[in-house]
C-alpha cells in the first residue's frame, strides 16, 4: 500500500499553499488524523479520516488517493472525499461570516501600524 507524508499530501490535495504552511498548521494542532493528533512525517494511507482547520473553517475528509506531486484543483480534489456534514457547516459558516460583515464599520482610511496589529491580533483570535 503506497504512503505519504501527511504534509506533502496535503500541499498535493491543495490545502495549503506550500508544504511549510502544512507543518505549520499540523505543529499547531489544525490537523487531526483519525481524531489524533500527529506530526508532519505520520504517512498518511487510503481510507484515513482527516479534520483540518483553516480560519474559522472545518474540513473533515477521508483519503482516497495517496499522491504527493501537486497537481490542477480540480484534479487534487479527487485525493479526497468531504462529508456532507462537513460541507453544510462550511456553508452555513460562509454565510455566517458574510452576515457579520455587513456591521463591521467601515473607515475612510487605512489603519496605522498600530491599528493595523490590533486587527492582526484580532483576527487570529
Amino acid at each position: 500500500m503506497e504512503t505519504v507524508r501527511l504534509d506533502k499530501w496535503l500541499w498535493a490535495a491543495r490545502f495549503f499553499k506550500s508544504r511549510q504552511l502544512a507543518q505549520e498548521a499540523i505543529n499547531g494542532g489544525k490537523v487531526h488524523l483519525n481524531g489524533n493528533r500527529i506530526k508532519p512525517s505520520k504517512n498518511v494511507e487510503q481510507g484515513d479520516q482527516l479534520q483540518i482547520r483553516k480560519d474559522q473553517y472545518l474540513y473533515e475528509v477521508e483519503v482516497l488517493l495517496v499522491k504527493d506531486k501537486r497537481v490542477a484543483a480540480k484534479i487534487a480534489q479527487t485525493y479526497y472525499l468531504e462529508s456532507q456534514q462537513s460541507i453544510e457547516n462550511r456553508e452555513s459558516m460562509s454565510l455566517q461570516l458574510k452576515a457579520q460583515s455587513l456591521y463591521t464599520p467601515k473607515t475612510d482610511k487605512r489603519p496605522d501600524k498600530k491599528s493595523r496589529r490590533k486587527l492582526i491580533d484580532i483576527k487570529k483570535s
